[in-house]
């Protein structure tokens, strides 16, 4: 359960929420037998917002003369109780409960289909939205006590991450990814973003978000600051920290990033370590080429502080030579960077194969030993239900799960400094 007023370290409680759908009215016009009257077209009734926007509730709010602190009072409300209507939250007063009655929803959204991996370690969940159009999350699992580490037993327990999408779609159309052949349907709202995390946490206690589902985040800038900036407030109460916003390389947004989200990880969608290359795998990536996004990494390391990660796709014959990564090595060397290898999902759409698990582990010992870059390799999850990197896409035909590889670290581990 959440809780607003004060952060919780065990966040294992419940989160009730309410689901309702909108509905669609027709019209019907009779016909008189003298004259002719035209049929009129179906009436969609009026799309209301979800309570999650919290922007827009606030202004609603002070629109009618009622404090927006009771945004507050209504989150912390739905949250703990299910099948609440966010009009029927005790306290508000009689403006505010016509007005949210009226324009807002408790949930716009609702989970369509649940998939969980064989393993268990993953589900995703393919949400519909009110505008008909649907969106996937992916919880993923993690027992960050498994194992040992310097001899000894490793600290930790159980957590889970979410990824969450924040558009229908993608325009920044990556030849390895399959929401890239979607093309950009639209952008999701803050509370569409929120809504995955209270669908996800009904499910599991979630610790940590990754904005690396559906889209690119920062070409939906405003919702996705706004929804980020809710997931580390007295509701949520998600540790900054925990979240990582990912990007293909929006040099402007990288720029602006520090200041507007202070402490949230920022990783990066490089995959080639040249202009050329890159602008092969990543076509957009000719709006700002790599020199700039080179000067955008280096400004974030130094204003917030942090490392950035790195993500790179392993293609088999493309990016995975010794040589080119001795050119990423070269490139990245003096920077503060965190190097995730991400072994390639295939896609019905794409030629590209997986570079094997020897290359793969050839290729981060040199940026390793050479040049002394901290370098993991991602583990893949969910590969049998499509939620593993590159595989979200609405209406696709799963495919066969290809072998893991080594080196397991979660999104946490990465982020640590």
């Amino acid at each position: 359960m959440f809780s607003c007023g004060k952060r919780r370290e065990q966040r294992g409680e419940d989160l009730y929420t309410s689901v309702h759908a909108m509905a669609i009215r027709s019209t019907v016009v009779d016909m008189e037998p003298t004259k002719h009257v035209p049929l009129q077209r179906p009436q969609q009734q009026q799309r209301k917002h979800s309570v999650f926007d919290g922007e827009i509730l606030k202004s609603e709010l002070k629109s009618i003369g009622v404090k927006p602190l009771h945004v507050l009072t209504i989150w912390t409300y739905v949250l703990r109780h299910v099948d609440t209507e966010a009009h029927d939250v005790p306290g508000l007063p009689h403006a505010a409960v016509e007005m949210v009655k009226e324009k807002f929803s408790t949930l716009t959204s609702h989970v369509l289909t649940q998939q969980t991996s064989a393993d268990g370690s993953t589900t995703k969940l393919l949400i519909r939205l009110q505008s008909g159009q649907s969106v996937e999350a992916v919880i993923m699992r993690h027992d960050a006590g498994a194992g040992k580490y310097a001899g000894g037993p490793r600290q930790g327990g159980p957590r889970a991450t979410l990824c969450v999408s924040s558009q229908v779609g993608c325009q920044m159309g990556c030849t390895f990814c399959a929401t890239g052949t979607m093309g950009l349907k639209g952008n999701l709202s803050a509370g569409e973003i929120l809504e995955q995390l209270v669908h996800a946490s009904r499910i599991t206690p979630i610790r940590n978000i990754v904005f690396m589902g559906m889209g690119e985040p920062l070409n939906n800038y405003k919702s996705v600051v706004e929804a980020a900036s809710a997931m580390t407030g007295r509701c949520f109460s998600l540790s900054p920290t925990h979240i990582t916003i990912s990007t293909v390389g929006v040099v402007p947004r990288i720029l602006s990033l520090p200041n507007d989200l202070p402490g949230v990880n920022l990783a990066i969608s490089l995959h080639a370590p040249t202009q050329e290359l890159r602008s092969q795998i990543v076509p957009t990536s000719r709006a700002y080429p790599l020199h700039k996004l080179m000067a955008a990494s280096i400004f974030y390391q130094k204003t917030s502080g942090r490392s950035v990660l790195v993500e790179y796709v392993m293609l088999a014959g493309i990016n995975d030579s010794e040589e080119v990564a001795k050119e990423l090595g070269e490139l990245l060397k003096d920077q503060k960077v965190v190097v995730n290898l991400i072994p390639y999902n295939p896609i019905t759409t794409s030629t590209f194969k997986p570079t094997s698990q020897e290359d793969c582990t050839h290729f981060q010992r040199i940026l390793r030993e050479n040049y002394g870059l901290r370098t993991t390799i991602r583990q893949e999850m969910g590969q049998d239900i499509n939620s593993a990197c590159g595989q979200l896409v609405v209406g696709q035909t799963p495919e066969p799960p290809a072998s893991s590889l080594l080196h397991v670290v979660d999104i946490e581990e990465l982020c640590k400094e």
